[in-house]
């Protein structure tokens, strides 16, 4: 009886809220009982609604300890900020129910609709419900501040997962994230099925970290906003994070602004844990490319090992290449496409072959480690099928195997990927190898001691990611010198870490370089030498000036990551060198620069315009006995666009110098 009493108000108030959608208040009994542990069962109702925010009612019901609880459709939108999940629950939103972000909040930039960390045992389950954000307020700088982490369902470090049919739609991030919240511990056993993930602004789902992943009959479309936008991305933060036995089957990866299907692999190392992905009767439709896959090669420990897997999918309208697999080592994860599809790839552009193997600048050993069992490509236009982008210069392709189909013009032809093959199409270039210049920073000197920077001198080089400079200072010099991080496309740009490595090795944690302003530091010289300062800005680009100190740009691999930089740099050629090498490549693709090297009295030794993939400018000293000054000048190409720009010094010092005072060299003594 004491049951039948607590449903009747309960059953009341649901049909006068479905009437108006008016405010409901709590049902104490109700929730007395589920408290007490009487029902297992509870609806979200209970804790009353408020048409205006319904966080505090969620909230409440989640944190109840039901095991499951039911959403229901009462007419009107249960309005919510911020929610935390709870371990041990099934919720089930009706059919028709929509959960929607309240307006104007989640300002932190890592708040998310729904979100779990270390949780266990978690389903979501919703067929023809939704919930939605408001991606376009988030995007909107005069509201928000800029960020790619305002995600529908973010599960960090969680097992046992279930979400199941649900629409995740305008997040300012992801539909769904699998993130990590402790390191080693991935997500496990989580199950995506019947979801679809709609108008997102980074990812429609981000893989982080998983183990046992299933993601099954589910619609990923039109993500747009952020860089990568992705359908799905399988991208690991750090080398112990791990894609294990991660499978995606009947899926659906359409429309979106990035590629369909992105595995980006570079964190993971050859120690890593092997990777083990695969896609089955996945389709792709009209997104920029249908898979691009990256690892890493440019070191011997890179590259992930494991097997990555495409069976039965069918790729089809992307705007770019179909398939882009770069920076793979051929002893790395064995990638194979097995009885799938490409069709009418980079429809407007004849250039491009519906399959690029592209190995960015530093590659450090052969790629390929590829297989292609009948591989059928439907193309109008009269192109090869693949193509080879060697921005590295003389890496090899190996152990690429298998049968293409290329079916255009009422014809099907048969391609076996034989040695012969590969070499017509992608002939192998050889360039000179030198050994690496032993060079220690703690051992150099300026080449002009007396000079000091024009106070109007700027440095105009943005460094990529992970950079260095050098200060010269005698000691007790005063040193003052700024670091600018700078955005590349769209997102919120993070404080950048920054330390100061003195001669001797001591390294002091500096404060964070902020936003696009110029962060100013000084500090007084308590040794004499060279003063590596670091900046990670990440995706991002640095700079570095100096008032007080030359400045030089350095890198321990003698590989520089530029972006969008004009003008000439200085570096230094050692007496007794008898040959040196300067390679230089632009982003690939359209993205090319245009080179020189110039000798020590300034005449152009060699130039080259458009350059896309990799070149090896190769010059002798003018006397060998004593030391020279040369010069590196980059400019805009004649065509396509200067963007990312990759140059290594090969057999000298790893110093590029943007003003020539301030150029530094290893000591004489």
């Amino acid at each position: 009886m004491k049951t039948i009493l607590a449903a009747m108000p309960l059953l009341a108030t649901l049909a006068g809220h479905h009437a108006g959608a008016a405010p409901v208040a709590p049902n104490a009994a109700a929730i007395a009982e589920v408290a007490a542990g009487k029902r297992a069962e509870a609806r979200a109702v209970w804790w009353g609604f408020n048409p205006d925010d319904a966080t505090a009612a969620l909230q409440a019901a989640i944190n109840s300890g039901a095991r499951k609880l039911i959403i229901e459709n009462l007419g009107a939108p249960w309005i919510a900020d911020k929610i935390t999940l709870a371990s041990h629950q099934e919720i089930v939103f009706e059919q028709g129910v929509v959960v929607q972000a309240k307006r104007g909040a989640f300002k932190g930039p890592g708040d998310c609709l729904f979100s779990a960390s270390l949780k266990t045992n978690i389903a979501l389950i919703g067929h023809g419900a939704a919930l939605r954000m408001w991606k376009q307020d988030y995007d909107d700088p005069a509201q928000y501040q800029r960020a790619e982490w305002r995600h529908v369902l973010s599960f960090k470090s969680c097992a046992g997962v279930r979400v199941e049919g649900l629409t995740l739609a305008d997040s300012g991030g992801d539909g769904i994230y699998l993130g990590v919240a402790q390191k080693g511990v991935p997500c496990s056993d989580v199950v995506i099925k019947k979801v679809i993930c709609q108008n997102n602004y980074r990812q429609g789902i981000s893989v982080i970290s998983a183990r046992n992943l299933l993601i099954e009959d589910c619609v990923l479309k039109d993500t747009g906003g952020t860089a990568p936008e992705a359908g799905i991305d399988f991208e690991p933060n750090a080398a112990s994070e791990e894609l294990v036995n991660c499978v995606m089957r009947n899926c659906l990866s359409e429309n979106n602004r990035g590629d369909a299907y992105t595995f980006y692999l570079r964190p993971l190392r050859a120690d890593s844990r092997p990777v083990s992905l695969r896609l089955e009767n996945c389709r792709a439709i009209g997104s920029r490319r249908s898979v691009a896959f990256v690892t890493g090669n440019d070191t011997e420990t890179a590259g992930v090992k494991g097997v990555m897997e495409f069976v039965n999918c069918r790729f089809e309208g992307s705007r770019d290449a179909a398939i882009v697999i770069a920076d793979k080592p051929a002893d790395g994860a064995r990638v194979r496409f097995e009885n799938c599809e490409v069709v009418n790839p980079a429809a407007g552009q004849p250039a491009i072959t519906p399959i690029i193997l592209a190995s960015r600048a530093n590659g450090a050993g052969d790629q390929g480690g590829v297989h292609f069992e009948r591989l059928r490509i439907t193309d109008p236009l009269p192109r090869r099928l693949m193509s080879y982008q060697d921005l590295s210069g003389g890496v090899a392709l190996t152990n690429l195997t298998g049968t293409l189909l290329a079916i255009g013009d009422g014809r099907e032809t048969i391609h076996v990927l034989t040695p012969e093959l590969i070499a017509q199409w992608m002939p192998f270039r050889v360039f000179k190898r030198f050994s690496r210049f032993d060079f220690a920073p703690a051992k150099c000197e300026p080449a002009f001691p007396e000079a000091r920077p024009a106070p109007a001198a700027r440095n105009f080089a943005r460094q990529r990611g992970l950079s260095e400079w050098l200060l010269w200072a005698e000691a007790g010099d005063p040193v003052a010198f700024s670091v600018q991080v700078r955005p590349v496309g769209k997102g919120d740009l993070k404080p950048a870490a920054v330390s100061l490595i003195s001669p001797s090795g001591k390294s002091v944690k500096m404060p964070a370089a902020q936003g696009e302003k110029e962060t100013a530091y000084a500090f007084k010289a308590a040794e004499r030498g060279a003063y590596r300062v670091v900046c990670d800005p990440r995706n991002w680009t640095a700079t570095v000036n100096s008032t007080s100190a030359p400045v030089c740009l350095y890198s321990t691999n003698a590989s520089f990551h530029l972006l969008g930089t004009v003008g000439q740099f200085y570096f230094w050629v050692p007496a007794g060198t008898k040959e040196f090498g300067v390679k230089v490549s632009g982003g690939g693709g359209t993205e090319c620069v245009k080179a020189s090297i110039l000798d020590p009295i300034g005449n152009v030794v060699e130039e080259r315009d458009n350059l896309g993939q990799a070149h090896q400018f190769l010059a002798a000293p003018r006397n060998p006995a004593d030391g020279e000054i040369w010069t590196l000048r980059l400019a805009k190409p004649s065509s396509g666009v200067l963007e990312d720009v990759h140059v290594q010094l090969q057999g000298i010092p790893p110093l590029l110098a943007p003003a020539r005072e301030g150029l530094l060299r290893p000591a004489s003594r």
